[in-house]
């Protein structure tokens, strides 16, 4: 038996949160990554209404400065140890070109709230929803929005603005974010709820 959801409101004031739209994942070039043309299409989309209303914008990339930091994570995952201060893999897609005014927060885990600055930016800035984008959807993204969800933040994942190089576990987690977490629903239905 299916439990009851219900859909809760972004709020007046929600932010895009592009989680690792960086070129480490979205080049297959790097062993973590994946050519994904149609997601940073579709997160370009909404960059542009979230810029065209004056919405905030926050970007993260994962980056290391020393072998300290992640030792688990980064043991389970050799190719993260590319993602060094420094390195190209670490910058911002340059298709989603970040604009003044728009934040990044680096982050060493695979949620984009721990142990950064996120939710101290996102309470600064009034922020009362998020949008969540980026890549991957069964990683970071999964990470992110079980983290906004314990952060009181209502979030909704967009569908065609996320990936994974595993369809499998891009669609089972979408599922179980749909389930639990946020609402998944079509970048046009996110700009009808805009």
């Amino acid at each position: 038996m299916d439990l009851q959801r219900n859909y809760v409101e972004l709020g007046d004031k929600p932010a895009l949160l592009l989680v690792d739209m960086i070129k480490g994942f979205t080049s297959s070039e790097c062993p973590l990554g994946t050519d994904c043309p149609e997601v940073v299409a579709a997160n370009k989309v909404l960059l542009d209404v979230f810029r065209a209303k004056g919405l905030p914008v926050i970007y993260t990339t994962v980056v290391y400065d020393d072998a300290s930091q992640a030792k688990v994570f980064r043991a389970r995952i050799n190719a993260l140890n590319l993602l060094q201060r420094g390195s190209h893999w670490c910058e911002v897609d340059e298709r989603l070109a970040m604009r003044d005014g728009e934040i990044l927060i680096e982050k060493q885990w695979a949620s984009s709230f721990h142990k950064t600055h996120l939710d101290a930016t996102l309470q600064e800035l009034g922020v009362n929803g998020l949008v969540v984008t980026g890549l991957t959807t069964s990683g970071c993204v999964r990470a992110s929005v079980v983290d906004a969800l314990q952060y009181d933040y209502p979030t909704v994942v967009a569908l065609e603005a996320v990936g994974d190089r595993n369809n499998e576990a891009h669609q089972a987690n979408l599922f179980d974010m749909h389930a639990k977490y946020a609402d998944v629903m079509s970048v046009k239905d996110i700009i009808k709820v805009l």
